[in-house]
Parts: C-alpha cells; sequence; structure tokens
C-alpha cells in the first residue's frame, strides 16, 4: 500500500523581489544536529479518500500551531520519493508570518532501547528561504517540488 502525504509550499516575494519559500525543520532526535537536507515542507500523510487540499491544510495547521493562510492553492503535483511515498503539493502565494511555531508532537524511544519514551515535535522550526538556500536544506526528494514551483511562476510571467 502506496503511503501519501499532502503539503503546502508557500512562497512569497521579499523586498529586493527574490523568491523565498516556507519551510520547516523536521524535529525529534534524528534531526535535532542536522540542518543541510533537514527541511521539508509542512506535509503530512492521508487515506486515499480523503481530498489531499483538505489534509494539506490540516497537517500545516497540526505542524506550524496555525491555521493554513486563507488564500487560493495550485497542485503543483504528486512527487514520488526515494521511500516510495508520494507527495501531492500546493503552493499559493502568502506573506504568512506567525508569531510563534507550535507544532504536534510524536512519541518515540530515545535513546534507542533505553525503554525511555520521550516526546518530540514534528517540526522545531520553519523559515522563509531563498531558492539557494531551500535547495540545500530540504530532503533531496523535496527539491522537484520547488522545481515546480518555479516552473509554474515563470509560465506565469
Amino acid at each position: 500500500m502506496t503511503v501519501r502525504s499532502a503539503g503546502i509550499l508557500l512562497y512569497r516575494r521579499n523586498s529586493t523581489a527574490e523568491l523565498e519559500v516556507w519551510i520547516a525543520h523536521m524535529g525529534g532526535p534524528f534531526w535535532a544536529r542536522k540542518d543541510a537536507r533537514a527541511w521539508s515542507i509542512p506535509k503530512g500523510e492521508y487515506l486515499e479518500e480523503e481530498d489531499p487540499l483538505a489534509a494539506a491544510k490540516r497537517e500545516f495547521a497540526e505542524e506550524m500551531g496555525v491555521a493554513a493562510p486563507s488564500v487560493e492553492y495550485l497542485q503543483l503535483g504528486t512527487f514520488r520519493q526515494p521511500s516510495g511515498k508520494l507527495i501531492t503539493a500546493f503552493t499559493a502565494e502568502s506573506d504568512f508570518d506567525p508569531e510563534r511555531i507550535v507544532s504536534n508532537t510524536f512519541e518515540l524511544e530515545w535513546p534507542r532501547g533505553s525503554g525511555v519514551i520521550r516526546s518530540y515535535p514534528e517540526i522545531d522550526g520553519a523559515i522563509w528561504a531563498t531558492d539557494s538556500v531551500a535547495r540545500a536544506k530540504l530532503v533531496s526528494g523535496q527539491v522537484p517540488i520547488l522545481d515546480a514551483l518555479i516552473r509554474h511562476l515563470g509560465s506565469k510571467a
């Protein structure tokens, strides 16, 4: 059975008209001291019969602690990850600026084999990143989502 996720890649233009995208640093002990390839678009799993955009908005709210912006979203496509998971990605232009990020949490035995169950945030931070910064930070399987956004924006010119 294929695991499906849906997510949102927000974008904006900064004061010099440079493209920026909203990305999030993955939480938990595995990602704690990593930066390169440790970031993701806000996303999460959904059931096949569920509407992907509704799932993407729900997951965004769970990971950011605030609702996804009330704007019109465009589907960028569905992207197969190296793990086989499929991510359906949506985009919208927004100057999203939350006062703080409060992510939902997950439980994990850490250190492995210790018997100690700890709670960790799914996301421990998020930023607006330029294209070049986002390319270095995003997990490699999600870079094609950024490429799709850039193609879309180029077609609007």
